[in-house]
C-alpha cells in the first residue's frame, strides 16, 4: 500500500510549480473570492499564497520539495578498534573528548543565538494582534475622501503610513484624487467589514480586510456600494504599526 502524499502549496492553489507570480496571484484571488475569512480553507489558501508570492520563501520551499540525492554506495567498514586500558577498561581517545567538547559549545552557542534572536510565539501573537488592530484603524481614513474637504482627507490618512508608503500615497492622491474629485464632487466613505491575518512576524504583518466603499458624486447622487478586498502590509516603526503597502 502506497503512503498518501501531503499536497504542496502548489497543489492547494491549483498551479504548477513553474507558475509565474501573476498566475499564482490570480489563482489565489480566484480561490478566496467567495470564502469567508473564518473559513479554514481561507487561512490555508492565504498561507500558500504567502509562501509562493514571496521570492525568498518560495525558493526555500522549492528546495525543500526537491528529492534528496541518493547516497553513493560505500563498502561497509569495520569500526576502528578502541584501545583497552588497564584491567580491560575502555580508554576513550583524547581527540574524541576534545571533539565532543567543541560540538557541545557549538550547539550551546546556536541555542543561545536562537533564544536571543528568534521571536517567541507570544511576541509574534502580540505583534499580530497589534498590527491587525492598527490596519483596521488605518484602512478607513486611507480609503475615504471628501471632495469638499480634500486637504483634510489627505491629512487624515498620512499619520497611518510609513514614510516610504506616504510618498506613494501622496503621489496617487495629488495626481488623481485631488485633480478630479473637486470637479466631480466625489465623496468616498469606507467601512470595515472584517479582517484576517495572512502572515506575521514580530515586525511585519500582512492583513486582509474586506471593506465596503460607498461613493457619490454630482452625477450619481444615490450611494453606490463597492465591496473590496484589501491587502495591507503593516510594518513596525518604533512603537507604532504603520501601513507599508496596500493592494486593493
Amino acid at each position: 500500500m502506497s503512503t498518501p502524499t501531503t499536497p504542496s502549496w502548489y497543489d492547494i492553489l491549483g498551479v504548477a510549480p513553474t507558475a509565474s507570480v501573476e498566475e499564482i496571484r490570480a489563482a489565489w484571488r480566484s480561490e478566496i473570492a467567495d470564502l469567508d475569512p473564518t473559513d479554514r480553507r481561507f487561512t490555508i489558501l492565504n498561507q500558500a499564497a504567502g509562501v509562493l508570492l514571496d521570492p525568498e520563501a518560495r525558493a526555500a520551499y522549492d528546495e525543500s520539495l526537491a528529492p534528496e540525492p541518493a547516497e553513493p554506495d560505500t563498502e561497509e567498514r569495520a569500526p576502528e578498534p578502541v584501545a583497552a586500558g588497564p584491567r580491560g577498561r575502555t580508554v576513550v581517545p583524547g581527540w574524541l573528548l576534545v571533539g565532543l567538547a567543541v560540538l557541545t559549545l557549538v550547539v550551546a552557542g546556536i541555542a543561545c543565538y536562537l533564544w536571543l534572536r528568534v521571536p517567541s510565539d507570544s511576541s509574534v501573537a502580540d505583534a499580530t494582534s497589534a498590527a491587525q488592530a492598527a490596519a483596521e484603524r488605518a484602512v478607513v481614513p486611507v480609503l475615504s475622501y471628501d471632495a469638499a474637504h480634500i486637504d483634510e482627507s489627505q491629512a487624515a490618512a498620512q499619520p497611518y503610513l510609513t514614510g516610504a508608503y506616504r510618498k506613494e500615497y501622496d503621489k496617487l492622491f495629488d495626481g488623481i484624487i485631488a485633480q478630479n474629485a473637486p470637479s466631480t464632487g466625489t465623496v468616498v466613505t469606507a467601512e470595515l467589514v472584517r479582517s484576517s491575518v495572512v502572515r506575521a512576524s514580530d515586525d511585519r504583518v500582512q492583513v486582509f480586510l474586506l471593506v465596503n466603499q460607498t461613493r457619490t458624486n454630482k452625477k450619481d447622487t444615490e450611494p453606490q456600494l463597492y465591496k473590496n478586498w484589501v491587502t495591507v502590509t503593516m510594518e513596525k516603526v518604533g512603537s507604532d504599526w504603520l501601513v507599508a503597502d496596500m493592494e486593493t
